[in-house]
């Protein structure tokens, strides 16, 4: 039988509050004022939202605090976005919050929270069978990534910021029970003690099958150890407003591609794209596109331009009516008749 999932993405679900159009952070003392806010479930919300946006069947394992925020997050990911909440589970408490100030096409990030109440896996609830599983790498094995590889699920991992400034090397060792390795530039050249992402990612080749460094406007280096190959793909360019959970598309786009088995350097092509397209609203989870989003860019690029490395997108575009995804509001309320779909 297949697997009742495509992806299954265990981690926390943030609060996130967006302010856009700074022209800077404020100094001590000062204010300043944003003039775009947004507020959407983040952390790894964005990467299960952005695939259950592509139409992957997406399940999510983590614990939503019964407030207002909490239940603010469960409605948007089950009501809203279609994840399957089944390895979810709810707790007392409050939830954890992130406030990100975008500006200069970057971001900043203020963060509150408490431990999650994680079993003996690393998990708040059972491991469900999936094609394809996502892992924050830790110094710790988490068991339950093992056990996912021996079932013939693909574990794609990243890596947090290490606040400590460590980058134990250590980490890395979790990497054998993994598909994939998709960090950015800052950690790979972190962790590796490299001084280019191109010389990071020779360090890193063939400790997962197949290992990505994305490198924001420069575009994404790979290399895949099973062929050989070495790809670089440039960036799309596209005026940002929020950076934020721009990553996390990415790795939902390069997900698909590798469930579809799509060729290296096109699976790349098309999380350059959405993560591009992403960039351009604000809110984290809620900027990630849908089909619809894609389609109307694709209508654009092809009549303004030879249709290039995206021409594949006229085969993997599904046909028919397009669903219209939701973005991030200011308000925080739990679904009602006017925000239904």
């Amino acid at each position: 039988m297949n697997p009742a999932l495509d992806l299954f993405v265990p981690g926390v679900v943030f609060l996130d509050i967006v302010f856009t159009g700074l022209e800077g952070v404020p100094e001590p003392g000062t204010e300043v004022w944003a003039s775009g806010m947004g507020s959407c479930p983040g952390g790894i919300a964005n990467l299960a939202v952005a695939a259950s946006r592509l139409g992957l069947r997406t399940g999510l394992g983590t614990a939503l605090a019964t407030d207002a925020y909490g239940d603010f997050c469960a409605d948007i990911l089950c009501g809203q976005e279609n994840i399957d909440l089944g390895a979810s589970r709810r707790i007392d408490g409050h939830s954890p919050v992130t406030v990100s100030l975008a500006y200069d096409r970057d971001r900043s990030m203020i963060t509150h929270g408490h431990p999650l109440p994680l079993n003996a896996d690393g998990l708040v609830g059972e491991l469900p069978a999936a094609r394809a599983a996502s892992v924050s790498l830790t110094r710790d094995r988490l068991p339950w990534v093992r056990r996912a590889r021996e079932a013939g699920t693909l574990v794609f991992a990243d890596v947090g910021w290490d606040a400590s400034a460590e980058w134990p090397a250590e980490v890395l060792d979790m990497l054998e029970d993994c598909h994939a390795f998709v960090p950015n530039a800052v950690e790979a050249m972190q962790y590796t003690r490299a001084a280019t992402p191109s010389a990071a990612l020779e360090k890193l080749a063939g400790l997962a099958p197949v290992v990505v460094v994305t490198c924001g406007g420069d575009g994404v280096l790979a290399h895949d150890a099973r062929t050989g190959e070495t790809v670089h793909v440039p960036a799309v360019p596209v005026p940002a407003l929020d950076p934020t959970g721009a990553g996390d598309v990415f790795t939902a786009g390069f997900i698909l591609g590798s469930l579809r088995d799509w060729p290296l350097a096109q699976s790349l092509a098309f999380a350059n794209l959405i993560a591009a397209l992403s960039v351009q609203h604000f809110g984290g989870s809620l900027s990630a596109p849908g089909w619809g989003d894609i389609a109307d860019w694709w209508r654009g690029a092809r009549s303004s331009s030879p249709a290039g490395r995206y021409a594949f997108l006229d085969d993997v575009i599904p046909r028919g009516e397009q669903r219209t995804v939701r973005r991030a509001t200011a308000t925080i309320a739990r679904l009602s008749d006017a925000h239904a779909r």
